[in-house]
């Protein structure tokens, strides 16, 4: 790490951004960081501006900012992957509650279950909600069916099951059609994706991420001053095994731009703690350990869907004597928005969840647009930083092994 702190400082940087399991279109990411840099320039006292690169196969923007006197100019890329999610979302209902059954029997026959609940309670609840919501939906429907049974069987007898089934569908239908505000079907997705190969990277995932590792590698042989990749939300254990792929392959990274790994509101033990996960965790395990990548994880206990000040590697049970990394910090919710906002998004969970790309009020050693369009490398932000006091480092995962 002392030999990334004493580089210069930062004049060209190349982000990479892997977006979690989100079925909106990346131009959402692009718009978003658009109009929080402003809000976020104006809060801290520097310029920024975000400009359309021209087209090309990969989505991204231009980022120019004056941050402390330095000029910055910024190439951001997004791993475009949001066709594969809206695929994974066309099934029916009938499917999804299979879905639902295979997906809960995968956590709790493993045990995954109650391991994760030894962790934090917030994302627990979190995997928990679309069970439990999509079982009321399901009662709700048996209830309504069953009342006009009672109403149609003195007059039609059997044949009142009929109509009744008929209803039965329509208000699971109609539950699905406001599924933009309770998010019961988008959360079943999302779990059984990332549990359908039980923590095995799908073909499809895994093909776009190796596309998006070659650009990652390009990236290091161009003329810039720090390669940053970050992973949000499930895109945080992508990340990992995009970067250890990449080191692997190229036997590690001595030389040209400084490589950096940031880890937002990560999910890892989701993942992780499942049976078939060999390869993210033996991924891991070797990320912790590399000296010329500093990778920092931030987390906040504010953000009920992520694993709070969890170190991923640790709690996978995957942790060495040689291991270095993550550095494990909080985002600081209750300190870093002012008391009216908090008191205002404190339950909008989702909300919560992308409020590391989004501006601060009281913006701490954590500035998104800091870390992407200012000055200093990752390392040389965080120099010093000692883990968060609450840091979870202990193994809890009841698989640990990282081969087949």
């Amino acid at each position: 790490m002392s030999s990334q702190i004493n580089r210069p400082r930062v004049r060209k940087r190349r982000v990479f951004y892997i977006p979690g399991y989100d079925p909106f279109p990346p131009r959402r990411y692009r718009e978003l960081y658009r109009s929080e840099a402003q809000v976020q320039a104006a809060i801290s006292g520097y310029e920024i501006s975000v400009s359309a690169k021209p087209r090309s196969e990969v989505f991204g923007w231009h980022v120019m900012s004056v941050q402390d006197d330095d000029r910055v100019n910024t190439e951001i890329d997004v791993l475009v992957w949001s066709d594969i999610v809206r695929d994974s979302m066309t099934g029916s209902i009938l499917s999804t509650y299979l879905q639902l059954v295979r997906t809960a029997w995968i956590y709790i026959s493993t045990g995954t279950l109650r391991r994760l609940m030894g962790l934090r309670k917030g994302p627990v609840i979190a995997a928990l909600y679309p069970v439990g919501m999509l079982l009321l939906q399901l009662l709700v429907a048996i209830l309504v069916a069953w009342a006009m049974t009672k109403l149609l069987n003195p007059m039609v007898g059997l044949w009142a099951l009929v109509p009744a089934g008929v209803l039965a569908y329509f208000v699971l239908h109609w539950f699905r059609t406001i599924d933009n505000r309770l998010f019961a079907y988008y959360l079943m997705y999302d779990y059984a994706y990332s549990a359908q190969l039980n923590g095995e990277t799908p073909p499809q995932l895994q093909a776009r991420l190796n596309t998006f590792q070659d650009l990652i590698k390009q990236a290091l042989t161009d003329d810039v001053d720090e390669v940053l990749v970050i992973g949000h939300s499930s895109g945080a254990h992508l990340g990992v095994s995009v970067l250890a792929d990449l080191i692997r392959n190229q036997g590690g990274h001595e030389s040209g731009p400084i490589l950096s790994f940031l880890t937002l509101g990560q999910v890892v033990p989701m993942v992780s703690f499942l049976p078939s996960a060999y390869r993210l965790r033996a991924d891991l395990q070797f990320l912790s350990t590399q000296p010329n990548v500093a990778w920092v994880d931030v987390t906040a206990p504010g953000d009920g869907c992520a694993f709070a000040l969890c170190d991923p590697v640790a709690v996978s049970g995957v942790g060495s004597p040689d291991k270095k990394w993550p550095l494990v910090l909080s985002a600081a919710f209750t300190q870093t928005l002012s008391p009216e906002r908090w008191k205002a998004e404190r339950w909008r969970f989702f909300k919560l969840h992308f409020q590391y790309l989004c501006a601060f009020d009281r913006p701490g050693a954590y500035d998104y647009f800091r870390i992407t369009a200012g000055p200093q490398t990752l390392a040389s932000r965080f120099a010093g930083r000692a883990p968060s006091p609450t840091c979870i480092d202990r193994p809890v995962s009841k698989y640990t092994t990282v081969h087949t």
